[in-house]
């Protein structure tokens, strides 16, 4: 059985991620606004290329996997990339130019000038991310972040940032793949046409 102190202090854990969840909303206009340049960049023939660091990089896979599979409706795969994946490629830049290289390398190999950069950092500031987001920026791809409260370096370096409402890396994180949720599901509504909910109604 669990103790009173315990469950109480779960109903606090949970209340603050529906808190942080609900503050969302707020965010409508730039998730709209992120999801329209991603969605732009695809109808032109590019692609989204997805970065971060630990349980961000995890999150990088989780949203290139949403966008090359499905999401809710069945359709033609939309090209996003996690550049987390290739553990040969991670290492060999790592060792042979330093872990801070081992995103921006791989976009300046891999980027066309119709793509898109979604740099995910809790922080804002991982030496690794802000590289690669100067890369594509050199590179003129639409730069978006996802990070916390504060948006660290990364709020001044991105076309688009998009701060989470919390302090906590685990709420942050939480609340990226919320957004990561919502802007693969308006992606997939401009690219279809109409919304989730005709869809569903039809």
């Amino acid at each position: 059985m669990s103790s009173p102190e315990r469950r109480e202090d779960l109903k606090t854990l949970l209340a603050d991620a529906a808190r942080v969840h609900a503050a969302l909303a707020d965010l409508v206009d730039p998730l709209l606004d992120a999801a329209g340049r991603i969605g732009e960049r695809m109808s032109a023939g590019g692609k989204l290329l997805i970065f971060g660091n630990g349980g961000s990089a995890a999150q990088a896979q989780h949203i290139a996997a949403e966008f090359v599979g499905r999401f809710e409706t069945d359709r033609a795969p939309l090209p996003a990339i996690a550049l987390t994946t290739d553990t040969s490629a991670l290492s060999a830049i790592g060792n042979d130019y330093g872990f801070d290289e081992v995103f921006a390398r791989q976009l300046r190999a891999l980027a066309m000038p119709n793509d898109a950069a979604l740099a995910i950092s809790t922080s804002g500031n991982s030496p690794n991310v802000l590289r690669a987001i100067d890369a594509a920026r050199e590179l003129n791809l639409v730069t978006i972040g996802l990070t916390g409260r504060h948006g660290g370096k990364m709020r001044e370096r991105v076309d688009l940032c998009l701060c989470a409402p919390s302090d906590s890396t685990p709420r942050i994180q939480e609340a990226h793949l919320v957004m990561a949720h919502m802007i693969c599901q308006m992606v997939e509504n401009r690219l279809l046409g109409g919304s989730t909910r005709e869809r569903n109604q039809g």
